[in-house]
């Protein structure tokens, strides 16, 4: 007889909270702990003593309770971060685009009652030995829920269209269509194309997961400011139709209504007109940077710099300034790089084409006018096209990759460092360039010697082209 009423999911919760404090190893017999299998398996087998199996219901059908084990780790900082998306399903093209809805998705069955195993994730040991921290059921609340609801829709429609070959988790917010190969060459049929695809998942992203443990898991967590007070059915619309609202507006009159002190910058660098600076009478001159950003926040009446649904989905803002030329001056860059890592890696695995399969951007852009002036011209929610990034950055990064592991050819041309890294001028989507604060700020080259970091770069001339015409 088991300990637990498994028609009951409160039960279930409450026996689970023995797992609280111990590792896998204390319920796995020793004969088996060589085996690596899967940590849920442990559970499920020696802790809830139900056989594994290859049952499309949930782990415990009478309560409609399905199991979850996941990691989290603890950040420099103290902070807790999922260590890694939580995966709920196989996606099967070739029936999930017959699902009527939602709610009767095969989808919903599986996630709507999750019971959570989350244990710490300690590099160096033994997964085995990890411990569990929290033992908790969790459903998604309704807010939430519109959202993974709009992404099931807005996946499965790929689908349908004959393109889950081109399926990206940035193509969504919380729920993310995430590859489930065991190599990068396996692929599988779909309905209304001959293009074979990855096989894959839905899951919760990463991001999402963070959020979970820190704000429904965790005890006494404090959660971020919400941008939608009440549930929307259409995230994104809502975002972008509040920063309308202050469409035309110059940085300095956004400043002036939500009570931010606007200092002058230097204008040396600003365009000058007739001879005289280009500032305009109201203080209008060059801003600083995370100024636009921090307006952004203001304007979808968030006072801090984070706002929950963003952190949910990992969205990052990006603030972009167009010239009155029609120009950004700007490339956009991201992390630095170390070489040595970067050459261990593989494309379809590579840290930063898993940055941009991944990752949302919400793109706030002001323009100068014809007086010099910086005013709002509105927003817009992308993510890098599939073809961008499977055919121009992974070129870029196999470069990169072949420049480094042949050795970096370095010249001095007019007292300058100059190197064979890819240009801009090679590519129209991106290339490589120096990220760091000084000529001593350094990584390790494979061949022992130093230089300066570097980090991939999305050109200015393709951000502009990704951009909406009502923006530019």
């Amino acid at each position: 007889m088991k300990d637990y009423d498994e028609k009951n999911a409160l039960s279930i919760e409450k026996y689970s909270q023995q797992l609280i404090g111990h590792s896998f190893s204390e319920f796995c017999p020793i004969e088996n702990q060589s085996n690596k299998g899967n940590l849920g398996q442990i559970i499920e087998r020696y802790f809830f003593h139900y056989e594994c199996n290859n049952d499309s219901r949930p782990d415990f059908p009478m309560a409609g309770v399905e199991l979850k084990v996941t990691p989290f780790k603890e950040l420099k900082n103290g902070k807790f971060s999922a260590k890694e998306r939580l995966s709920l399903t196989k996606i099967n093209y070739m029936e999930v685009v017959h699902e009527e809805c939602f709610e009767k998705s095969h989808l919903w069955e599986k996630c709507k009652l999750i019971l959570l195993i989350y244990y710490k994730y300690i590099a160096g040991i033994r997964n085995i030995d990890n411990k569990i921290y929290y033992a908790k059921l969790f459903t998604p609340p309704q807010q939430d829920l519109l959202i993974i609801k709009n992404d099931y829709y807005f996946i499965v429609e790929k689908i349908r269209q004959g393109h889950a070959h081109e399926l990206s988790e940035s193509d969504t917010l919380y729920l993310g269509a995430a590859p489930k190969a065991a190599k990068n060459t396996d692929k599988t049929k779909q309905p209304y194309s001959n293009i074979p695809a990855k096989p894959r998942g839905f899951s919760f992203k990463n991001s999402y997961m963070t959020y979970i443990l820190n704000n429904y898991i965790v005890p006494g967590k404090q959660t971020y400011e919400k941008i939608t007070k009440t549930p929307t059915t259409n995230f994104e619309q809502y975002v972008t139709n509040k920063i309308n609202q202050y469409k035309g507006k110059s940085v300095y009159e956004l400043c002036k209504e939500f009570g931010i002190e606007y200092k002058e910058q230097s204008l040396s660098t600003i365009e000058k007109k007739d001879g005289q600076s280009s500032q305009h009478k109201h203080g209008t001159g060059f801003p600083p940077k995370n100024l636009e950003a921090i307006l952004a926040y203001r304007m979808l009446g968030i006072t801090s710099n984070c706002a929950e649904e963003f952190v949910k989905a990992g969205i990052v803002v990006k603030t972009i300034r167009i010239e009155k030329t029609n120009k950004i001056r700007q490339n956009m860059s991201f992390p630095s790089f170390k070489f040595q890592e970067l050459i261990d890696e593989h494309w379809d695995d590579s840290t930063f084409g898993n940055y941009l399969r991944e990752t949302r951007f919400f793109f706030v852009v002001y323009k100068f006018d014809d007086n010099h002036i910086l005013r709002l011209k509105g927003s817009q929610f992308w993510n890098i096209p599939y073809n961008d990034l499977e055919e121009d950055v992974h070129q870029v990064w196999e470069k990169t990759k072949a420049v480094i592991s042949n050795g970096l050819k370095i010249e001095v041309k007019n007292g300058r460092k100059c190197n064979n890294l890819p240009k801009q001028s090679e590519n129209r989507v991106c290339h490589v360039r120096p990220h760091a604060k000084n000529s001593s700020d350094t990584y390790e080259l494979p061949d022992g010697r130093h230089y300066p970091k570097q980090c991939f770069w999305l050109n200015n001339s393709y951000i502009y082209s990704q951009l909406n015409e009502s923006l530019k």
